[in-house]
């Protein structure tokens, strides 16, 4: 798949920060724009991961509603009503992130099934938050494949820094107990869907000790650059995380980006 415009916004500065432990962060930089078509791609980029377009005619059928308002109602978190809010910026991160993954790092990152079968739009879905897989052939299985596993988290409004890299680090250290659930769910929903060829590539991560892989783990924070704060961030340890080794840190920073994110959220359901 070609790279989505927007991610031309997401750039790397440059910027080195390094923890309390001596691990090195990146520090990335959401330079979004006003450019209409960037916004609308970006949009139904977003929008498909709660609902592709095709499945929304079928859905919006019999309620009364129009594509937009099922969508506001139904599948995208609130906008007001708490914790709608948290919801939108947490799972926007997790996309951006999933898209860093994908597009900057060049692996197999399938998401949409995290977002699409929510039962409740207002609650983050349950597992790991982001899998990146990499095969070094497209046939048969090799040790040096990879399976990523990132941990995301946001802090896009409020006046107050937190260390959400930190949180982002914490949680990580859990998701080797969530990892076998989370691949598991994935796989059952792909054959649920038919689509055995991708079931079958994340199956070959289930069971590391007959077909050994490397692990790779991730955390990230999305911050709004009000709230980047690099004397905080730089306190953040990894003692203690099970994959220390093999652990990337990164923060992504912006502008504004609580009002990008109900902006986009609009902008999907509006143009939908």
């Amino acid at each position: 798949m070609p790279t989505p415009a927007h991610l031309d916004w997401l750039v790397d500065t440059g910027e080195r920060l390094t923890s309390a432990d001596g691990v090195e962060i990146e520090v990335w930089e959401l330079q979004h724009g006003d450019d209409p078509a960037v916004l609308s791609a970006w949009a139904k980029h977003f929008r498909e991961h709660y609902c592709d377009d095709e499945m929304l005619k079928r859905l919006v059928a019999g309620t009364g509603k129009t594509n937009g308002e099922y969508l506001l109602e139904t599948k995208f978190p609130d906008a007001t009503e708490k914790p709608g809010p948290s919801i939108r910026s947490g799972d926007f991160a997790e996309i951006l992130v999933a898209d860093y993954i994908e597009y900057k790092l060049g692996y197999w990152c399938p998401r949409q099934l995290r977002y699409d079968q929510k039962w409740s739009r207002n609650e983050s879905t349950k597992g790991c938050d982001v899998l990146g897989f990499q095969f070094v052939n497209d046939d048969g299985v090799d040790p040096n494949d990879e399976l990523f596993v990132f941990e995301s988290k946001a802090s896009i409004s409020g006046n107050t820094p937190k260390n959400r890299l930190q949180d982002a680090v914490t949680d990580s250290a859990k998701d080797p107990l969530r990892e076998a659930t989370t691949l598991n769910a994935l796989k059952q929903r792909f054959f649920e869907r038919g689509e055995e060829a991708p079931a079958l590539k994340v199956q070959r991560f289930q069971n590391m000790a007959d077909r050994p892989f490397k692990r790779i783990s991730g955390a990230a924070a999305v911050l709004n650059s009000s709230l980047y704060n690099e004397t905080l961030i730089a306190q953040t340890t990894t003692a203690g995380h099970p994959n220390s080794a093999n652990l990337k840190l990164i923060v992504i920073r912006g502008d504004t980006l609580m009002a990008l994110v109900h902006a986009l959220y609009e902008r999907a359901a509006n143009e939908a």
